[in-house]
């Protein structure tokens, strides 16, 4: 089992986040912010990566810094579970459809983060969540997790719908990275023979 826990203690957040790629999609997620635990489960059950995530930050001022945060653990932790990377398919795509929404993510664990994000909302908040936040977790679990990420809303007028279909691309393109590849499972999928430079 390729599994993981992060601690990660800062003055603003206090967060502990474990995953086990090899999982079935069972989630325990506690943030503080609805909307996130919403996103997080979607995460989880549709990669079918195991996710046990508690938070607890300073909601008082803002969900920037819980959102964040969750994303830099959440990334860590597909980074330490992953090893060496050796064996995995490496590469997952996905084009969702949310009702009136398409979104496409296309992801490769190559080690060097980065990421697009062509998505845009029509309002600056969904419930009590900043729209903008979304991107900011995208961009650290990409980073935390070594991960090159591009995540594009196609078409949509939900905003619930768009942004739900980005996390839902990204469980789905993940799922795939992840897998073990049966014809290559001992071999790290890159000519160099080292993922991450």
């Amino acid at each position: 089992m390729r599994r993981a826990t992060i601690s990660r203690h800062t003055k603003e957040t206090q967060i502990r986040a474990e995953v086990n790629l090899d999982g079935s999609g069972v989630y325990g997620v506690h943030t503080g912010i609805g909307f996130l635990d919403h996103m997080m489960e979607q995460l989880s059950r549709h990669s079918l990566m195991d996710l046990t995530l508690e938070a607890k930050g300073d909601l008082h001022i803002d969900f920037h810094h819980t959102t964040e945060d969750t994303g830099i653990a959440i990334g860590q932790a597909v980074h330490e579970a992953l090893g060496d990377r050796t064996g995995i398919t490496r590469y997952g795509h996905a084009y969702i459809p949310m009702d009136e929404t398409l979104s496409r993510v296309a992801l490769d664990l190559s080690g060097r983060p980065y990421l697009i994000w062509n998505v845009v909302f029509s309002k600056p908040k969904l419930g009590e969540m900043d729209t903008e936040l979304f991107r900011e977790w995208f961009q650290a679990f990409a980073f935390a997790a070594g991960a090159t990420l591009h995540v594009e809303n196609l078409y949509g007028v939900n905003n619930h719908h768009i942004v739900e279909s980005c996390y839902k691309g990204l469980a789905r393109a993940l799922r795939d990275a992840v897998t073990i590849d049966p014809r290559k499972s001992d071999a790290v999928p890159s000519t160099k023979g080292t993922l991450g430079g």
